[in-house]
C-alpha cells in the first residue's frame, strides 16, 4: 500500500467550497482508503491505498464533484514525494509561514518565471511539480501573479512538514 497526501483546491478558503473535514474523511474511507486523517480545515488528507496517484486523484475528484455540485481540484503526492517537497525547500532559513509550495499536476513550464507579474520582494524557485515562493513581507500585501500557479494549490512550509510527517507515519 502507498501512503498519499491529497490537497484540495479552494476548500474552506474565503467562504467558498465548504467541506467539513469529517465529510472528507468519510468520502476517503468510502473510496476504500485506509488510515485516513485530515489536517486543519483547508482540505488536507493523508491515507493509504492500493490505487495509483492518477486513480486516487480521479476517484477523489469524482466524489468531490458529486458532493459539491461542481469540480473540486485535487493534487496528490505520495508520502515520499511530500517529504521531498519539504526537503527541497529552497528557502530553508526563511520563515516557514511565509514560504509556500504551490502544488501542480505536472512540472511548471520552463517559461514560468518569465510570465511573473507584480513581483516585489518575493523570491520564486521552481521544483519538480511545485513552485516555491518566499513572501518576504508576507502574502497579505503581495500583488504577485504567477499564471502557472492558477491550476495548483498552495500550502505553507509548516503545513507541508506536518503532512509529510503524517504520511510517513502511515
Amino acid at each position: 500500500m502507498t501512503a498519499f497526501v491529497a490537497l484540495l483546491r479552494a476548500v474552506n478558503v474565503g467562504g467558498t467550497g465548504k467541506l467539513p473535514m469529517s465529510e472528507l474523511k468519510a468520502m476517503c474511507e468510502a473510496l476504500g482508503f485506509d488510515g485516513v486523517r485530515t489536517y486543519i480545515a483547508s482540505g488536507n488528507v493523508v491515507f493509504t491505498g492500493r490505487k495509483s496517484e492518477a486513480a486516487v486523484k480521479a476517484a477523489l475528484e469524482k466524489r468531490l464533484a458529486a458532493y459539491a455540485g461542481k469540480p473540486v481540484g485535487v493534487l496528490v503526492r505520495s508520502a515520499a514525494e511530500m517529504a521531498l517537497v519539504a526537503a527541497d525547500n529552497p528557502f530553508p532559513k526563511a520563515a516557514p509561514n511565509r514560504t509556500m509550495a504551490v502544488f501542480l499536476d505536472r512540472a511548471p513550464p520552463k517559461d514560468t518565471l518569465a510570465g511573473v507579474r507584480g513581483q516585489k520582494d518575493e523570491e520564486i524557485r521552481l521544483g519538480r511539480r511545485e513552485i516555491y515562493i518566499h513572501y518576504g513581507d508576507g502574502m497579505a500585501k503581495s500583488k504577485l501573479v504567477i499564471a502557472a500557479a492558477k491550476t495548483g494549490t498552495a500550502r505553507n512550509m509548516n503545513t507541508v512538514a506536518v503532512l509529510a510527517r503524517m504520511a510517513a507515519e502511515l
